[in-house]
């Protein structure tokens, strides 16, 4: 806005007729703008940053498409294009966003790195690895959130979406919560924006769970969550072609439940199933 700098020269002194003429601003106007200086359609954009500052914040993966379809549950109508205008005007941009002249690198980690590579645990629900993969399909990727816990080599929450945004993480991290109750456990994940969103971080914290992170561009610090992944691309991802994102999900839900939980030995469970071997915590737990 050009006439708070009239107002400002025209308390000191200087005519107004002299301070619009000579930068090119229109006088006509300045008389209406200084009966109302601060239009509605000022306000309302306001209001509108506003919301999404605060949508942004919850989720950084967060850009201009994602945050008008969130807008009209806060009770702001808005078109896509103003949306993207005031969000450009604000620097406002999804950490996923290519913009020239800028390279991206991991965030900075919100947690300190409490498993420091000892994927071990004396009994299950000490520390949980996460991490996020996606797979193609005729209708576009479907995005994987898993959680597994590195005791038993149980999944014990995981959600898929076809955005890879903080809420699937946190839908996720939900399940695993409502189906093992946990206390105390640590959750582990590297520096994706999904674990270090403020929606994230809040569900650790009002559950009573420690996050973790790795350390920028060390594989090895989820390797153990990199594992199950592997075997997922295997048995199922890459066994042919999914025509949408519907079939995908129903095959790793039924390769999980029913194949991984339960059929599937491993070695270092001693050729148990995850399920066969956390029952020996259960029934320790029971005979106490």
């Amino acid at each position: 806005m050009t006439y708070p700098l009239v107002l400002g020269l025209a308390a000191d002194g200087i005519p107004v007729a002299v301070t619009c003429r000579v930068p090119g601003f229109s006088q006509q106007a300045f008389y209406p703008w200084l009966k109302d200086p601060v239009s509605q359609r000022d306000w309302d954009d306001a209001h509108l940053i506003n919301a999404a500052i605060d949508v942004h914040h919850d989720d950084p993966a967060f850009g201009y498409r994602f945050i008008a379809e969130e807008l009209p549950g806060r009770g702001i109508a808005a078109g896509q294009n103003r949306v993207a205008r005031l969000c450009s005007q604000q620097q406002i941009w999804s950490v996923f966003a290519k913009r020239r002249g800028l390279s991206r690198k991991a965030g900075p980690p919100v947690h300190d790195d409490l498993v420091n590579r000892q994927f071990t645990a004396a009994e299950p629900d000490r520390t949980w690895l996460t991490d996020i993969t996606e797979h193609p399909t005729s209708e576009g990727k479907l995005y994987l959130c898993a959680i597994k816990d590195i005791c038993s080599n149980r999944i014990v929450g995981y959600s898929m979406s076809s955005q890879m945004t903080a809420a699937l993480a946190v839908s996720a991290l939900r399940n695993a919560i409502a189906l093992r109750a946990p206390a105390g456990t640590v959750v582990h994940s590297d520096r994706g924006s999904q674990f270090r969103s403020h929606a994230y971080v809040r569900v650790l914290r009002d559950s009573g769970l420690a996050g973790s992170m790795g350390r920028a561009g060390a594989c090895g610090d989820n390797a153990a969550m990199e594992s199950f992944f592997a075997l997922l691309q295997k048995n199922v991802l890459d066994r042919r072609h999914w025509k949408d994102r519907d079939q995908l999900r129903l095959a790793i839900i039924t390769w999980i439940e029913r194949t991984y939980h339960r059929r599937r030995r491993q070695r270092r469970l001693g050729k148990l199933t995850p399920v066969e071997y956390e029952m020996h915590f259960t029934e320790a737990a029971l005979a106490a």
